[in-house]
């Protein structure tokens, strides 16, 4: 690759970047909705908060409140409502089914796993969300509650 296209790529990636960091807006609890608050304050009972934000999906304003529970991350999404729309929990890999290991190894291909998540939406648990780290590229892959590839990404 010549020095030009290098150059094209490197921008390309940090606009890219930069317009999936603008989506999440840090913000202060003063700047939750009431219903917000109240559900931030119930999903933290015994947990650090760490912070809010808040971001637009698909036209809808979301809200987070990230915390650390024993060590671990939690992130609960709620709606202006107070509604729980979405927690993302770290999980340790040795915790995890044989099924759902194996699932996010496949999925990883020869990348190296990192932090885990489990999804959970309407008080399911739809999937399971690894990081991966190839060589210098850093993406995530997700696998079904089973180990299986899903349908969808969550």
């Amino acid at each position: 690759m010549n020095k030009v296209g290098a150059f094209s790529l490197t921008a390309v990636m940090i606009a890219g970047l930069s317009t999936a960091q603008a989506f999440e807006k840090k913000i202060a609890k003063a700047q939750l909705p009431a219903a917000v608050q109240k559900t931030a304050a119930e999903q933290s009972q015994g947990a650090t908060i760490v912070g809010y934000s808040t971001e637009k999906e698909k036209g809808v304003t979301l809200y987070e409140v990230e915390l650390k529970v024993d060590g671990h991350t939690k992130d609960v999404t709620m709606s202006a409502s107070g509604q729980v729309v979405e927690v993302e929990e770290e999980v340790a890999f040795h915790s995890l089914s044989p099924e759902v290991q194996a699932g996010l190894k496949a999925a990883a291909h020869k990348g190296t796993l990192g932090k885990v998540e489990s999804l959970t939406k309407g008080g399911k648990l739809v999937a399971y969300e690894a990081q991966v780290k190839n060589g210098a590229k850093k993406s995530e892959v997700q696998v079904g509650p089973d180990g299986g590839k899903l349908a969808h990404a969550e």
